[in-house]
Order: structure tokens, then C-alpha cells, then sequence
């Protein structure tokens, strides 16, 4: 009897070292492509900054053009306000985006996800 309980305690902590590994080498996994994703969306969210940049400094040149332009002045004018704001529109939300892909903003944002599922698990 004693040797039976041994050999099923012996078989249930292989089985929990077995696990063990499985569960390590799952969130090792999980951390690599995660950090390859942040690095790629970092990259290309620097390089759509970059291009608003550059945007925004066509915008300054093609305003100037079309001051010298008599047709439609200030149908152009509206058109490149309009431009304007919205590309400073979308470059702040690029930074906003930065930040929140950085690794201390996915960490706030990953704890908030959690806490969330948490209340909802213990109401419902």
C-alpha cells in the first residue's frame, strides 16, 4: 500500500514537473514575440511619425504656394487648414501610440485588462 501511494506521488510530481516546463517555456515564447511585436509597431509607428513630419513641412510649402495662387484662394486655404489639422491630429496620436506601446505602457495597460477581468469574474 505504502509503495502504491509512493509511485503515485512520485507519477503526480513528474507530471507537475512536466507541466512546470510546458507553463516556462509557453510564457518564455509569449515574452519574445512579444517584445519582437513592440519592436516592430515601434519602428513603424517612429517611421509614420517620420512621414508627418514631412508632411507637415509640405503642408508650410503649399501654403506659401497658394497664397500666390488668384483662383481659389481661400477654397485652397480652408482645404490646407483642414490638412493641417489633421495631420497634427494624427501626429499626436502617434506619440500617444508611442507611449502606449512603450513597455511601461503596455504594462499599465495590460494590469488595467486584468484588473477589469477580475471584477468581471467576480461578478458574474
Amino acid at each position: 500500500m505504502i509503495t502504491l501511494l509512493a509511485a503515485l506521488i512520485f507519477l503526480g510530481a513528474a507530471a507537475l514537473l512536466v507541466s512546470a516546463a510546458a507553463a516556462l517555456r509557453a510564457w518564455l515564447r509569449f515574452r519574445r514575440t512579444r517584445r519582437e511585436l513592440q519592436g516592430r509597431l515601434l519602428d513603424e509607428v517612429a517611421s509614420v511619425t517620420g512621414r508627418i513630419g514631412e508632411l507637415e513641412r509640405n503642408l508650410g510649402s503649399l501654403e506659401r504656394r497658394a497664397g500666390s495662387l488668384p483662383v481659389r484662394v481661400a477654397e485652397l486655404q480652408q482645404s490646407l487648414a483642414t490638412l493641417r489639422l489633421l495631420s497634427g491630429t494624427l501626429s499626436i496620436s502617434l506619440r500617444q501610440l508611442q507611449r502606449a506601446l512603450s513597455p511601461s505602457g503596455l504594462k499599465l495597460g495590460l494590469s488595467g485588462y486584468l484588473a477589469t477581468l477580475s471584477r468581471g469574474r467576480r461578478t458574474g
